[in-house]
């Protein structure tokens, strides 16, 4: 039983299960390698290697109260996910788009992966791939749907900003985690790519419309 792990863990242990249960359960996924803007450099995550070490006890906790926790060993990633809907976050329109997007650059730069599993890219190419793709309306996006849709993304551990300045109207760089291959998995793509050809001519059809 979790409980009886959990009570043998020293109270340092049980703060950090605590903290980090917590974490989870807002953040949805978890990566080995973490950014450091201020260092500008990818480091190891030590919240991810406590979660490893109490693995076993987090996710039988977990499965009690209906959340399935699952890791990657290969790409280093832990996730979350519950088993009812009612607990899934929505996202909007433009990032999903923008998920989907970033989902493909990752694909296309798998192959120059180094060791942490990221991709490096910028709001740039990523809107300018939308743009290609005939995704936004008018061929343009807003500013304020480009940064909640990285912050959102960033807040479920999908991306990572490279700069440690606030998000910059104008772009940023940023890192494509290995935690999005988890939410859009490999089988997943083709799929994906008819939706977004689908989603593509709905936008022709709406910007044609009087």
């Amino acid at each position: 039983m979790w409980s009886e792990q959990y009570e043998k863990l020293s109270s340092y242990e049980q703060g950090e299960f605590r903290r980090l249960g917590n974490y989870l359960l807002s953040h949805t996924y978890m990566a080995r390698f973490t950014y450091d803007a201020g260092e500008e450099t990818t480091l190891p995550n030590s919240d991810y290697n406590t979660v490893m070490r109490l693995f076993e006890v987090f996710q039988e906790y977990f499965e009690v109260i209906g959340w399935r926790l699952s890791k990657d060993d290969d790409f280093g990633i832990v996730s979350l996910i519950s088993d009812y809907d009612n607990n899934r976050f929505r996202l909007d329109r433009f990032t999903t788009l923008f998920l989907y997007i970033c989902r493909l650059i990752y694909e296309e730069n798998r192959e120059n992966e180094n060791s942490y599993h990221v991709v490096k890219t910028d709001t740039s190419s990523v809107v300018e791939k939308m743009k290609t793709l005939g995704l936004l309306k008018g061929g343009k996006s807003k500013q304020k749907e480009r940064i909640d849709a990285q912050r959102t993304l960033t807040h479920f551990n999908i991306i990572q900003k490279m700069e440690a300045a606030p998000w910059n109207a104008d772009g940023n760089n940023i890192l494509i985690l290995p935690t999005i291959l988890h939410v859009i998995d490999n089988q997943s793509i083709n799929a994906m790519i008819s939706e977004l050809e689908e989603m593509r001519v709905s936008e022709e059809t709406e910007h044609e419309d009087p």
